[in-house]
């Protein structure tokens, strides 16, 4: 017990150190666990059963999956979906072919070589998404993709845990131990299933499955209803711990992967009204579980084969990121991934993933690896790993290419739709926005500024990014059952420009737009703009009451002059918009002077009537 309390210090200590140092120096947090575990292992080997502790901090990732199945609802699944059998499905059968013929070239059994691939395909969910949540990149197009990956990477690996036992060798090629207590507990379940025919197995999985799916639809509402009756905030904690811990427990009993298993939980609970109680309570486990299976990794290094043969082990870790790379990259192109987004896809995934751990140790157990190999492998995979941070930076520096060029970034997949279309989030529209989200309406927010709409994901607040101006946008925002669009872009142009489209488009929909001055209400009215507000109008009236007020006019007769001049202003407009043309100056078109004098001179002659009014009424 004294050595349990002993390197848990050693761990916290170590992360509670080295993780701020890092995120100072722009390294990023996983990084810094990283280094924190290759310090407190391999360096100063102040810990000595990293192992073990891996296996309970793998839980970490069990409850990242849980949360972020949380934050996506079912039809976003949907949606997903050829992503996760194209993009995902070639992803992993192209690398592990290419894997395959590499290995084979240099003289391995196909066996192994197949399984070798098979355990490269992976990437590293944790960190990956780790870094993408840090770096709020998850809703950019280059994250969807990634995280698109990394869900069939996730699901690919039932199917790997079948392949494997069918690939064993003879013992010609399994000289040395074949590290029959080295195999991962996590999959020791298989053998319950193991006894059973193929379809009593398949039975089983379709029933646990289905046990997720209904006890998060019928059972989870009542369950927390029941223990909020209770009045203790600590049995939430206790409730959300008992869901994760147990869909773990049962989909291992069945062979398959916990993770996997809690995520579609996270997706049924996802509508839940107790969504955002199961974060709260879930949130601080996973994220130091998260950080704890970080330092593992690190301190699992094992520097005495990488000393022994520093060449072949580095030089084997940077062919795979190169390898994975390259097939990243060409399929980036093929399904339309461009600049940065292409680039956070193919750096991003380049690594090997936690989960080649549970499959070398498996593929070890089932005679497929030996132990000289499954050594290597081990080494490569968690050196790709420590190397992952440093191609997020090296994405970083190449991504800074492209911000002088917003236009060429690819817009985002819009997967939400409302009455309302914000396009525009600067500071006329956040007002626009809160006001509306407040009042409980849906908005869909567009922008062409992607620190704009990052800005807004960190307060909370869902935007996407791209042109407004662009049909194609404006379609997968829903403009077609849209009841309002609102037009509040910096650009005078593009504001006109997606005002007109927008009227020949619907010619139902009610239109706001925001007008930099008076010619530019002109156009905008031309153009079948309803409600037309010039940006600096309401507040220069404002102020200009507050000059009444305290020239000596009464509050009350103050409002009512602003009233009055607002309503008289709305009209001066809406008349000169008829006689204003196109092109010409307006001081060289005789009909707008003219008229604009005349509304000028009803102006005094409107206020003081309302004046009147106002102290008539205040006068009885």
């Amino acid at each position: 017990m004294q050595s349990f309390f002993f390197e848990a210090s050693i761990f916290l200590l170590a992360a509670v150190v080295a993780v701020p140092i890092a995120a100072r120096l722009g390294l990023g947090s996983v990084l810094g666990y990283l280094l924190a575990g290759l310090l407190i292992g391999p360096a100063l080997g102040l810990v000595s059963n990293a192992e073990d502790i891996q296996h309970f901090a793998e839980f970490g990732v069990v409850m990242m999956l849980f949360l972020i199945g949380l934050e996506l609802e079912p039809h976003a699944l949907w949606d997903m979906r050829h992503r996760l059998l194209g993009l995902g499905g070639l992803q992993v059968s192209l690398t592990t072919l290419l894997i395959t013929l590499v290995t084979m070239a240099f003289g391995l059994p196909w066996q192994t070589s197949i399984a070798i691939g098979l355990v490269l395909a992976l990437s590293s969910t944790a960190i990956v998404l780790q870094t993408l949540s840090e770096k709020r990149l998850m809703q950019t197009s280059g994250g969807r993709s990634t995280f698109s990956v990394l869900l069939t990477q996730d699901i690919a690996v039932i199917p790997m845990l079948v392949i494997l036992p069918l690939l064993t060798i003879g013992p010609d090629f399994l000289h040395g131990p074949t590290g029959g207590d080295h195999g991962h507990d996590a999959h020791h379940a298989i053998t319950i299933v193991g006894s059973l025919p193929a379809w009593g197995v398949t039975l089983v999985t379709l029933g646990v499955i289905a046990a997720i799916i209904l006890g998060g639809i019928y059972g989870a509402r009542p369950l927390f209803r029941y223990i909020h009756a209770a009045h203790l905030p600590e049995m939430f904690t206790a409730v959300a711990l008992l869901i994760v811990v147990g869909i773990a427990f049962l989909m291992n009993m069945v062979g398959l992967s916990p993770a996997l298993g809690t995520f579609l939980a996270g997706v049924v609970l996802a509508n839940s009204e107790f969504r955002h109680e199961l974060e709260s309570d879930i949130a601080p486990f996973k994220g130091l579980l998260l950080g704890l299976f970080f330092i593992t990794v690190g301190a699992g290094i094992d520097v005495q084969t990488l000393f022994q043969e520093p060449l072949l082990i580095l030089g084997l870790t940077c062919a795979l990121i190169l390898g994975k790379g390259a097939v990243l990259y060409g399929l980036g192109l093929v399904f339309g991934l461009h600049k940065r987004a292409l680039w956070l896809f193919t750096l991003g995934l380049a690594q090997a993933g936690e989960f080649g751990f549970v499959l070398v140790s498996f593929g070890r157990q089932q005679n497929v690896l030996n132990s000289s190999l499954s050594d290597r492998l081990l080494l490569v995979i968690a050196l790709s790993m420590m190397i992952t941070p440093l191609l997020f930076l090296l994405y970083d520096y190449i991504a800074k290419r492209f911000i002088d060029t917003p236009a060429e970034e690819e817009a985002d997949e819009i997967d939400s739709s409302g009455p309302v279309i914000i396009a525009g989030i600067g500071r006329f529209g956040q007002i626009v926005n809160r006001l509306v989200r407040s009042c409980g309406i849906q908005t869909v927010v567009l922008d062409h500024d992607m620190q704009t709409i990052q800005l807004m994901r960190r307060f909370g607040y869902k935007g996407f990014f791209g042109d407004p101006t662009r049909p194609e946008l404006l379609h997968a925002a829903g403009i077609e059952s849209a009841s309002v669009l609102v037009a509040a872009l910096d650009d005078p142009k593009s504001t006109t420009k997606l005002v007109a489209y927008a009227r020949r488009l619907r010619p139902d929909i009610h239109i706001i737009a925001r007008a930099r001055d008076r010619t530019h209400v002109y156009t905008l009215y031309q153009a079948g703009a309803n409600d037309i507000v010039r940006e600096m109008f309401d507040s220069s009236l404002r102020a200009g009451r507050y000059v009444l007020e305290n020239a000596g006019m009464s509050e009350f007769e103050a409002a009512a002059a602003e009233q009055a001049f607002y309503q008289h202003d709305r009209r001066t407009v809406r008349e000169l918009a008829t006689v204003w043309e196109p092109g010409i100056p307006i001081t060289e078109n005789p009909a707008y002077v003219e008229r604009a004098q005349e509304l000028e001179k009803e102006l005094e002659a409107v206020l003081f009537q309302a004046l009147e009014e106002r102290g008539t009424t205040e006068a009885g």
